[in-house]
């Protein structure tokens, strides 16, 4: 009598391939789900005997689904736009932990945030990875939920460092006067409107003065405030570069001599009733100090005190000898420096913010970024570095699964940082559904780590890890299993004729 339980097993077998090639076309469009195939295997063999040369003769038992793996090959990455949506590119797992604290771990990177800022997958689970504290990411600790959304923060910082690219008219007169603002932070996150004031004071010399409204500083003593953080002068050249802020000359000149603190060469006598001039001019037409005397065979004439002037003219009273070769005078002259004004203090906030220093940076790198030249006095760009508080507008994911964060006051900071995890043997991994996969002995544990490291893929932001399954394939195999199975139900109903035939044999 034919055996029915071996076209049985087939049709059981066929049956189970089928079912797992309508589960792979049913979820073609599920977000990470990874096709199953349906691997088969004989059973046991039945010994018969052996033929004269003594090779066995065995009689099959059927066929059984010896392994179903899932395929873990690379979906298609199709973008959403979504800030939340997370791909994976390559090797790995995003680890989500469910409210009882069982961590599972998926492809699927549909996530979204839920009411307590924590990003969440489409069942609640929380997804995890590595906190970011003040914007730091510390990949050394374990993975934890990672919480982002409207009610993070990025704190006040106080300006430290203030920038103007400016140019101050050539042209401009003795006296005229140009100013420009700036809007500066407190450690409170306060603004105050920091104010440059620029006077001209001669050929290539401005004078500033840099202020906050005194209103905003508490009194001292009883007096208040001026207001008043800074002064001093800017020097330029003939080409209109700043050279110096310090308030030093340049060389001085006599006739077409350099003489600074040497010996002037003889001039010609013009009589003995006439009067002589000698002229100084400071090569950089700037300020600077006289202290000293005209010496020599003409006796003593003094010249002046310290003066603020293009140049020097003092005379020889007439009657006097003319200058002679070796005689000489001295002119003490301040080297011009070019530096950033650094630490400029503002003390006494009246809103109770910390006294703080900034620096007013006059160069970038080595270039100045104050002028001269003639053209109308303009700023045409202002830099600081303080912020006030700001609350989170967006984030976006970066491959290294960094989520960074843009703030309403203009600061990006890190969130946080995804982690992926891996298998020793993906296929160990238990099928939870909804894309979840939990690990087993077979599998191995996770192995957790920093997308892009390790061996682990990398993250692509706003976008969705499409199904593996090809239909093409799918259909091709529903056929094959099609045909399977109906030979199999073939053999059933022969081995059936043949049982009532046998049957039949006794009428």
């Amino acid at each position: 009598m034919p055996d029915f339980s071996i076209p049985l097993s087939g049709l059981t077998a066929e049956s189970t391939a089928l079912s797992a090639i309508a589960n792979n076309l049913a979820n073609q469009n599920t977000t990470g789900y990874k096709d199953t195939s349906v691997l088969f295997s004989d059973l046991f063999y039945q010994s018969l005997g052996t033929t004269g040369s003594g090779d066995p003769i065995q009689e099959g038992a059927g066929v059984q689904i010896s392994e179903m793996p899932s395929l873990f090959t690379q979906g298609s990455i199709s973008s959403t736009g979504v800030p939340t949506d997370v791909a994976i590119q390559g090797t790995g797992f995003f680890a989500v932990q469910d409210p009882s604290g069982v961590v599972e771990y998926t492809r699927a990177g549909d996530f979204s945030i839920n009411n307590n800022n924590y990003l969440v997958t489409a069942n609640g689970q929380q997804v995890l990875g590595y906190p970011a504290v003040n914007g730091v990411v510390n990949t050394g600790a374990g993975i934890s939920p990672i919480q982002l959304g409207a009610g993070t923060i990025s704190p006040p910082a106080a300006t430290a460092n203030v920038e103007l690219t400016s140019n101050l008219d050539a042209t401009a007169g003795v006296g005229s006067v140009y100013s420009t603002p700036v809007t500066i932070y407190d450690s409170l996150g306060g603004t105050h409107t920091l104010t440059f004031t620029f006077t001209n004071t001669g050929p290539n010399t401005w004078s500033y003065n840099l202020s906050i409204p005194p209103t905003d500083l508490n009194a001292v003593n009883g007096v208040a405030q001026t207001g008043v953080l800074s002064t001093g002068t800017l020097t330029f050249n003939g080409n209109g570069t700043l050279i110096g802020d310090s308030g030093g000359a340049g060389t001085p000149v006599a006739g077409a001599n350099n003489v600074g603190n040497g010996t002037v060469t003889g001039l010609a006598a013009t009589g003995a009733t006439v009067a002589q001039t000698v002229t100084l001019t400071a090569t950089s037409a700037t300020t600077f100090s006289v202290v000293g005397s005209v010496s020599g065979n003409l006796g003593t004439a003094t010249v002046g005190t310290p003066f603020t002037s293009p140049q020097l003219d003092f005379t020889i009273n007439a009657g006097s000898t003319a200058f002679a070769a070796a005689d000489s005078f001295t002119i003490p002259t301040t080297p011009v420096t070019l530096a950033n004004v650094t630490k400029i203090p503002i003390d006494g906030f009246v809103d109770g913010a910390s006294d703080q220093t900034f620096n007013w940076n006059l160069l970038s790198g080595t270039t100045p970024t104050i002028t001269q030249v003639a053209a109308p006095s303009s700023t045409s760009a202002t830099n600081q570095d303080g912020n006030s508080s700001g609350s989170l507008v967006n984030f976006t994911i970066g491959s290294d699964g960094t989520i960074t964060g843009s703030f309403s006051n203009g600061n990006t900071q890190a969130l946080g940082q995804l982690a992926l995890a891996n298998f020793a043997n993906e296929n160990g991994l238990q099928l939870d559904g909804s894309t979840d996969f939990t690990p087993t002995l077979a599998s191995g544990p996770a192995v957790v780590g920093v997308p892009g490291a390790g061996g682990l893929g990398t993250i692509a932001g706003g976008s969705l890890e499409l199904s593996n399954v090809d239909i093409a394939t799918e259909f091709a195999n529903l056929i094959v299993a099609q045909r399977g199975f109906e030979a199999d139900a073939k053999a059933v109903t022969t081995f059936d004729q043949i049982t009532q035939d046998t049957i039949a044999l006794k009428q």
